[in-house]
């Protein structure tokens, strides 16, 4: 899988001390924090597996109809998404990160800033196979949180368009 071709925004990645990255792992983290800043792309999510998995306190995606329409949701329900710090602290399997990002909410103004800890799996290809995004470190364990997630993870897809081509997602400014 050739990562070069790939337009990534968020070059410059900062580590821990100690913790070096492979070129395709920056390609991977710098594709990821693009993700979370909201600038989606069918390039960026050509990175994931098909069946991979994206999870977070509000939902649990399997599969790339539903992760892909998490990832393209951001630009549909924050006007502004701003990363206020981000440093790599494993470069192992899973690549782990501290991020920090201010969102604000779109057309109520409402401004949450969300510290998190993000883990970045992969699989034996090299492909994102499951990203996890622990708010404060956590991720929601009971069974009523999870049903809503798993809901959120089948609603989402409904009301998110993906674009089909490139042409499509360059109109969407990806």
């Amino acid at each position: 899988m050739s990562t070069s071709n790939i337009p990534i925004e968020n070059t410059n990645i900062k580590t821990n001390p100690g913790v070096e990255l492979s070129s395709k792992q920056k390609t991977i983290v710098g594709s990821v924090l693009d993700l979370f800043a909201g600038r989606p792309s069918l390039e960026k999510l050509s990175l994931w597996a098909d069946d991979a998995v994206f999870e977070d306190p509000l939902t649990i995606a399997k599969g790339r109809k539903q992760y892909e329409a998490q990832w393209y949701g951001l630009q549909t329900a924050f006007s502004e998404i701003e990363r206020l710090s981000h440093h790599v602290t494993s470069a192992g399997n899973p690549i782990s990160l501290e991020l920090r990002n201010r969102y604000v909410v779109k057309g109520l103004g409402k401004e949450q800033t969300i510290a998190s800890v993000v883990n970045i799996h992969t699989d034996s290809a090299g492909r994102i196979d499951r990203v996890e995004d622990r708010w404060d470190g956590e991720l929601p364990e009971s069974a009523v949180a999870n049903a809503f997630r798993r809901l959120n993870a089948v609603t989402v897809p409904k009301v998110v368009s993906v674009p089909k081509n490139k042409e499509e997602d360059a109109k969407k400014g990806n």
